[in-house]
């Protein structure tokens, strides 16, 4: 049986890797931060399916973006007010 360190069922090899890459909210870029609700970091499913857990789709970000998306896809996340007020675009994005 595989060992999971996460609710998630993200493998332990991938948490580390996407720990060591994402420093800052890969949407908003803001820094995480435990003292504030809206900036701690949360894990986000870029493809909304929890069996998909590779680094190409697995990414932190704070946990007021991961609320705004929620199961929507990028493409309409992007075209929210959420989005468009805190000018968040595909090529805003970081690069994973």
């Amino acid at each position: 049986m595989e060992l999971f360190l996460n609710k998630w069922g993200i493998p332990p090899e991938v948490e580390k890797l996407v720990r060591q890459r994402d420093k800052r909210c890969v949407y908003c870029h803001c820094n995480f931060s435990n003292k504030n609700r809206k900036t701690v970091a949360s894990w986000e499913h870029i493809i909304n399916d929890i069996k998909i857990t590779t680094t190409e789709n697995i990414v932190l970000c704070c946990v007021s973006c991961n609320s705004s998306k929620s199961t929507k896809s990028l493409k309409e996340w992007f075209q929210s007010s959420y989005c468009l007020n805190k000018n968040i675009t595909s090529d805003s994005v970081a690069d994973i």
